[in-house]
């Protein structure tokens, strides 16, 4: 593909996460929206109509009209779907998380890895300006504190706060910390749904480093923060606000010295870097900022964050006071 020429691309699967990637490519240079695909006729209607574009009658229309899909299903359809496509010889985004399990995450790394695919993951926040302008100073860092809550919506109630919302920090703690997680401590509740919907988690990494997670998805405000030290210097990172400021010890002591800086951040909405970058993958056949292999990684740290909150469970569960005692 030419530096110049644009890559076809459409969307399959058009709720909340689906509109905003077809609004976002029909205004991209670099892509054609080639149209929508959802089981949901009338709601892939009403998308086209917004954005004027067309509606395909299925995935199996795609192959030969476009070079290139986001795949915004349900997370149990992932690798079903972006599977087929990278088969077909149709490079894929797939929403986070990008699969139900390992087992389908390895099947979309292998699908994309025989076929010469480029596979992308939806960690959105990887294109935070707020991120981005961390990311390049962070060396070895020490402590983190996480925390991401938001007020109650019918969206991505089919999984868990993990791995509906978690799963962003837990992409991020994997890149800014080069160490293996070693322990992990976590519990979490559901509160509105079957499933868990408020959580917490305590991450030790081999390096030293300890990070604290909590995500809600049941409260009542909103917030989105990123807190970080280092070797005499402290990082908040507030993504909504897409914003970073870094605190330097200049002179450590009883009576210290502190630089505070703004750091310099890039106006852009994460979304539109995210797919500027895929289709930058795309056209130069390169690998992702955000491969299968940050997608599986984020996935498994999930799952093991899951897999604490069921045994801190099973010893609540058989905890003393979950024997009646006797009066004294």
């Amino acid at each position: 593909m030419s530096a110049g020429e644009r890559v076809r691309v459409a969307v399959v699967g058009t709720g909340d996460f689906g509109r905003n990637h077809v609004r976002v490519y029909k205004h991209l240079e670099d892509a054609e929206l080639v149209g929508v695909v959802d089981l949901n006729h009338e709601r892939a209607r009403v998308v086209a109509e917004e954005f004027s574009t067309s509606v395909l009658s299925g995935v199996d229309a795609l192959p030969g009209k476009v070079d290139a899909v986001t795949v915004a299903v349900p997370t149990r359809d992932h690798a079903a779907i972006g599977c087929w496509l990278l088969e077909n010889g149709i490079d894929v985004l797939v929403e986070k998380p990008m699969a139900a399990s390992l087992a389908e995450a390895d099947s979309l790394m292998s699908s994309a890895s025989r076929h010469g695919r480029v596979l992308q993951v939806g960690h959105l926040e990887r294109f935070n300006p707020g991120v981005q302008a961390v990311l390049p100073i962070v060396n070895r860092p020490l402590y983190f504190e996480i925390d991401r809550l938001g007020v109650f919506s019918p969206r991505s109630l089919d999984i868990d706060v993990v791995y509906d919302v978690m799963i962003h920090d837990l992409d991020i703690l994997l890149a800014m910390v080069d160490s293996p997680v070693a322990e992990i401590r976590a519990l979490g509740i559901p509160v509105v749904t079957d499933k868990v919907d408020i959580a917490h988690a305590h991450l030790e990494f081999e390096s030293g480093a300890v990070a604290s997670l909590s995500a809600s998805r049941v409260s009542i405000e909103r917030v989105r923060k990123l807190r970080f030290f280092q070797h005499q210097e402290y990082f908040s990172v507030d993504y909504a606000r897409k914003d970073a400021l870094r605190i330097r010890v200049l002179q450590p002591g009883p009576q210290p010295q502190f630089d505070f800086q703004q750091l310099p951040v890039a106006k852009h909405e994460p979304l539109e870097a995210e797919l500027r970058s895929f289709l930058d993958a795309v056209k130069r056949r390169a690998k992702p900022i955000v491969d299968g292999a940050a997608g599986r990684g984020a996935l498994e740290l999930a799952d093991r964050v899951m897999a604490g909150i069921l045994e801190h469970g099973r010893r609540v569960q058989l905890g003393d006071f979950a024997t009646p005692r006797a009066i004294p």
